[in-house]
């Protein structure tokens, strides 16, 4: 499924935010969107799903029109992955996980086993088969993290957005994320904040500064010393692992 967004703008109070942002996935395909604090990526996304209404443009997943759709409709095609995801009541695992049906129930509908069976599911491709009776508010951040990603592909969408949610889990827990989405085969779009993890698993990167587009193209056509510099503020050199043969980076301030 096809990911179109044409001349996007968002404010918050007066202040712009997204600036005229046109960008594209195509089916399948792991695009990223990177750049500085404070460029407008949390807040792009947000308005792509809506939970920050945008002010001007067009979002399009296949022939759906997103700004123009119901939650509920959009649901059933279009999965998200937050930064933060914490919770004032308590359920376990599975309940949680069983929440991503939600889309495709009617009002008061039951659970059923082909429900229960997208669950174990879920459950399995994110390793959380054994947690599925362990209070969610007793998890660690990244079994949390792993638990809403689980919700989400037990809607089974054919599209997922990700707003860095790997920002503040260690290194083993962002490689499970990430590798768990991209094994999904569908179509992403992810704020990501580590450029060696968009190296890694992006096949298209949009870079942003102050609410645009600045650069856009193949990790290796973006993530240049000379791009990284303008981005971050920062001296870069890039280099080739010899082990994954993917761009690593050395950075100076």
């Amino acid at each position: 499924m096809q990911l179109v967004v044409d001349q996007l703008e968002t404010k918050l109070g007066k202040k712009e935010i997204v600036k005229n942002i046109s960008l594209q996935v195509n089916k399948q395909k792991f695009v990223g969107v990177i750049g500085p604090n404070g460029c407008g990526k949390s807040t792009l996304l947000k308005s792509i799903y809506k939970s920050i209404p945008p002010h001007n443009g067009k979002v399009f997943l296949g022939d759906i029109d997103v700004l123009n759709t119901s939650q509920k409709k959009i649901s059933q095609q279009l999965g998200v992955v937050g930064q933060f995801n914490e919770m004032h009541f308590d359920l376990t695992v599975e309940q949680m996980v069983l929440l991503g049906r939600t889309p495709h129930k009617k009002l008061l509908e039951v659970d059923n086993q082909e429900d229960i069976d997208i669950v174990e599911e879920a459950l399995s491709q994110t390793n959380l088969l054994d947690y599925k009776n362990r209070s969610y508010l007793s998890l660690s951040g990244g079994e949390k993290q792993r638990t809403i990603l689980a919700r989400t592909i037990a809607q089974q969408p054919q599209f997922m957005i990700l707003d860095e949610p790997t920002n503040h889990l260690d290194i083993r827990y962002q490689l499970e994320i990430l590798q768990c989405v991209k094994d999904l085969k569908i179509g992403v779009l992810a704020a990501l904040h580590d450029l060696e993890m968009a190296a890694h698993y992006c096949d298209y990167l949009y870079a942003m500064q102050n609410g645009k587009v600045y650069a856009a193209g193949t990790p290796e056509e973006v993530l240049t010393p000379e791009i990284i510099g303008e981005l971050y503020q920062i001296k870069c050199e890039t280099y080739t692992n010899p082990v994954t043969k993917q761009l690593g980076f050395v950075y100076q301030i």
